[in-house]
């Protein structure tokens, strides 16, 4: 393309089309930028790709850096895996929702645990009570983790859970089960979350130190590598931090900071890069700007290539590839006129698509005033099977690829988090950065800049500060729990107690705190103690009195 000859006829283009507009009518802003503060130009042209080597920067699909995404055929040969996050009340209504959304055409189960199995605690701890099966389901030992799983075939499922601090425990829980339906560990394929570091950062359900609590996530990695390998043995999240109000710059660059200390801390493990690099996932969160989420699923690619084959010298193509689940943006539900988050989700699906991700959840448009019904789950995964057989989207690879806007914010996304990320390893990394609370502060502000935005109306939400109704709302049909559950659940951990052999949960437990206090790995003595019928609180006892509490850095 002949640049000068462009360049001539855009100037020709703003002196006799364009000035004349705007003589007569100003733009809608002063300036227009992204949420993320990318600014965006009126037009793009070829222009806005010159100097740039395209084979470098995008190349093919399929081919390192993977910005056209990580498969040669993407969606022409598989879609992506739909799943419904879920998870309620007890472990037999939970079971019954699972069962319901893989009638409906699901093809992955995505487990939500509630707020006491997620902080490692028994249903029955006085901290627990009132929240039992609230948010999730209760998980207190394989017991429930029986009924949860019984009749759904864990070999031909894959299952995604969402669980942090006590992740090893849950994976134990996991395995045992596989093993007492008769399935080898090397047929079960999964996710577990267990990205701790995140928590610090931005949700709050931690328990231990980050220090120790790195351990914990290395021992899981190395555990899965060499017992359990088709296992994702960590799903480092981006999505939280989005949700807590961070931009997508430092959604990227905060979530690879985290990335960096887990692959750092499974080399100090004794583990090659490339023996666990390839089944590390990830999970982030797809907002409303259509085209800045599309770009960053392609900047997180480019990105990730780089830093495991330039930084950690990684050999495998496996292991620069960067395989994503999303979950539409929970924090962008809307209370008031609920039913306008359809839309917004269907928004955020279609740019999930268009950018390349492997896995994908919808949060319904009635979560933003209780757990989601089996109608709203429906209708999100409804969502996700018109765009993947009806909408087109998933009929060529990467079709955004070589719009100039999106190649642009593409490069711009990277340059700013490259930026960010080399601050945070400048002064010492991830932990130092948590330990410091430099990641929690840096999110409150954005936070705090994004609310006085929507308050003073500069930024617009349909139904909340424009356009709101006038009249009376209509009443939705909501999920409620079973106020009974909590004293159900109860029950059946006194039950488990009193049944139990006690002498191998002791054993299995004094075990586990030697384990504790030397260099071992604590998978082994974590599951000696779930097939012994230990509770999830017992266990994560023992590790609270050899490694401590987490107490935040003051003033956050």
């Amino acid at each position: 393309m002949d640049v000068k000859k462009l360049q001539d006829a855009r100037k020709a283009w703003e002196e006799e089309t364009l000035k004349p507009t705007l003589e007569r009518a100003k733009e809608r802003v002063p300036e227009f930028t992204t949420p993320s503060g990318l600014p965006v130009k009126r037009l793009y042209t070829p222009e806005d790709a010159e100097g740039r080597d395209h084979l470098e920067a995008v190349g093919f699909p399929g081919q390192y850096p993977y910005t056209r995404g990580i498969y040669p055929t993407m969606y022409r040969g598989q879609f992506w895996t739909m799943r419904q996050y879920a998870g309620i009340g007890t472990a037999k209504e939970s079971n019954e929702r699972f069962r319901y959304l893989l009638k409906e055409g699901q093809t992955g189960l995505s487990v939500a645990f509630d707020l006491p199995t997620q902080m490692g605690l028994d249903s029955d701890h006085p901290l627990a009570a009132g929240e039992v099966g609230q948010v999730g389901v209760a998980i207190d030992s394989l017991r429930d983790m029986e009924v949860l799983f019984d009749g759904i075939p864990l070999e031909r499922v894959t299952t995604s859970m969402t669980i942090n601090a006590p992740a090893s425990v849950l994976l134990a829980l996991y395995v045992a089960v596989a093993e007492k339906q008769g399935v080898p560990l090397s047929k079960i394929a999964g996710t577990v979350q267990n990205d701790v570091l995140k928590e610090y950062v931005a949700r709050g359900t931690h328990i231990f130190p980050p220090r120790p609590s790195l351990r914990l996530a290395a021992d899981l990695i190395a555990y899965c590598a060499d017992q359990v390998p088709r296992w994702n043995p960590i799903s480092i999240s981006g999505y939280h931090m989005r949700e807590a109000g961070a931009s997508a710059v430092k959604e990227i660059a905060f979530t690879f900071a985290n990335a960096i200390a887990y692959v750092e801390a499974a080399q100090r493990r004794g583990l090659a890069v490339d023996a666990f690099a390839p089944r590390i996932s990830w999970i982030f969160n797809t907002h409303n700007h259509f085209f800045e989420e599309i770009a960053k699923y392609r900047t997180l690619r480019r990105m990730w290539a780089k830093i495991m084959r330039e930084r950690f010298g990684a050999k495998d193509p496996r292991s620069w590839m960067l395989r994503t689940h999303t979950q539409t943006g929970g924090s962008t539900l809307m209370a008031q006129q609920p039913e306008n988050n359809i839309i917004r989700a269907a928004i955020q699906a279609l740019a999930a698509v268009l950018g390349g991700v492997q896995s994908m959840a919808l949060s319904c448009f009635d979560e933003a005033l209780a757990l989601p019904t089996e109608q709203a789950q429906r209708i999100a995964l409804r969502t996700q099977q018109i765009i993947a057989y009806e909408s087109g989207a998933a009929d060529t690879v990467d079709p955004m690829a070589g719009s100039y806007y999106v190649e642009a914010l593409t490069d711009e996304l990277e340059r700013r988090a490259t930026e960010e990320l080399e601050a945070i390893e400048a002064t010492g990394g991830a932990v130092e950065a948590i330990e410091r609370g430099y990641m929690q502060q840096a999110i409150q502000e954005e936070a705090y800049a994004h609310q006085q935005e929507v308050e003073s109306g500069t930024r617009v939400v349909v139904g909340v500060n424009r356009f709101q109704d006038e009249g009376r709302p209509q009443p939705l049909q909501l999920y409620r729990t079973d106020p009974e559950a909590e004293n159900a659940q109860v029950r059946g951990l006194e039950a488990l107690r009193r049944e139990r052999d006690n002498r191998p949960v002791q054993a299995a437990l004094a075990r586990l705190r030697e384990v504790a206090l030397g260099e071992d790995n604590l998978l082994p003595p974590i599951l000696q103690a779930v097939k012994a019928y230990g509770t999830v609180g017992e266990i994560c006892g023992v590790l609270r009195e050899v490694f401590g509490e987490y107490k935040a850095p003051t003033g956050l």
